[in-house]
């Protein structure tokens, strides 16, 4: 009976509540991400307490981390989540027009610089009571855990070999070009492998030490290296550089032509041959058959094949010079 009385004082916002203070670790993130009052979650986070009889959160250092209880409540209540989306979505279907899903969507900026304002537009345009967030591929994303727990529907990037555990969807492929300012030397002479490979070159920064992206791979494969002199965790402040230094960017085709026509830089072709850079987005098996994850799937689909058939002949100015992921299996490729 006991048992009973507590389950009854249990319901699915309270789970909501747990998940997302133990996963944000921060009361503040948690109410921001729940578009709740902080108060509110500070009170739902008090309940929770007194019903497991544990702190769940205690304060380390200058934050906060789960105790060993709320660590171990973590899978089970996202489980919990996941089973509830699947009950009602099921039962009633997905209809873009009422839907107030939150689309959760991990993608880095180097597939087109068009792509993620576009999607959101797309998405805001069919189905305008959901929420979305766009969340970055960087050196601490385990995007296998979050897309098994429910922390993202899908991501968006390109590997080498993509991961075999995890439903995938090809997008395109793309030619790797080099991109360089009007007044580089090779936008007038052209050049060979061996001034290529001097060439003072930029490239994304590192996810973390020792990684590598499918041209320095590639190049480490025929025994070569080329000269990086600069690097930036911004792909795209990139070509804002490139325009206003003697830097080579290389990197695909389609972002390179959408500043062409924005930018003082010039397209070349690599005197080195490189395979094609592939584009996928990867999703788990807890929300293959979800009606909403599946038409989230094909807005992406659907806005990569229009990037890629009908280019925009301009992208927004990059950012002035004042101012994704890693080699190998299973991981994002940064160019």
């Amino acid at each position: 009976m006991r048992d009973q009385a507590l389950f009854d004082k249990i319901d699915l916002h309270l789970i909501r509540v747990l998940h997302t203070v133990l996963t944000e670790r921060s009361v503040s993130r948690a109410a921001l991400r729940l578009g709740m009052y902080q108060p509110a979650v500070s009170a739902a986070l008090k309940r929770l307490r007194d019903l497991s009889g544990d702190p769940l959160l205690v304060r380390s250092g200058s934050g906060m981390v789960p105790t060993d209880a709320g660590l171990r409540m973590i899978e089970p209540s996202a489980s919990i989540l996941r089973a509830a989306e699947v009950l009602f979505t099921g039962a009633r279907g997905f209809d873009p027009q009422t839907a107030t899903h939150t689309f959760r969507v991990a993608a880095s900026d180097y597939l087109d610089p068009h792509f993620l304002p576009q999607l959101v537009s797309q998405i805001k345009s069919h189905a305008p009571l959901t929420h979305i967030e766009i969340h970055p591929l960087s050196a601490d994303s385990d995007y296998h855990a979050h897309l098994s727990q429910g922390h993202v529907d899908v991501v968006v990037g390109n590997w080498l070999k993509p991961p075999e555990d995890l439903h995938l969807g090809k997008l395109f492929a793309d030619e790797v070009v080099c991109m360089v300012s009007k007044e580089h030397p090779a936008a007038r002479r052209g050049w060979t492998q061996e001034t290529w490979l001097e060439c003072e070159h930029i490239a994304p920064t590192p996810t973390h030490p020792g990684a590598r992206g499918v041209i320095d791979d590639h190049l480490e494969g025929l025994g070569l290296a080329r000269n990086i002199t600069a690097r930036c965790p911004h792909f795209g402040l990139i070509p804002g550089m490139v325009a206003s230094s003697l830097l080579v960017m290389t990197t695909g085709r389609q972002y390179c032509e959408r500043f062409a026509n924005s930018l003082p830089v010039k397209i070349l072709e690599c005197p080195i041959d490189f395979p094609q850079l592939m584009y996928y987005q990867l999703w788990h098996e807890r929300t293959h058959a979800s009606a909403s994850a599946k038409w989230l799937r094909e807005q992406i689909k659907s806005v990569a094949a229009a990037l890629r058939s009908k280019p925009t002949p301009d992208a927004p100015a990059a950012m002035p010079p004042q101012g994704g992921a890693t080699s190998g299996p299973a991981k994002p490729v940064p160019r």
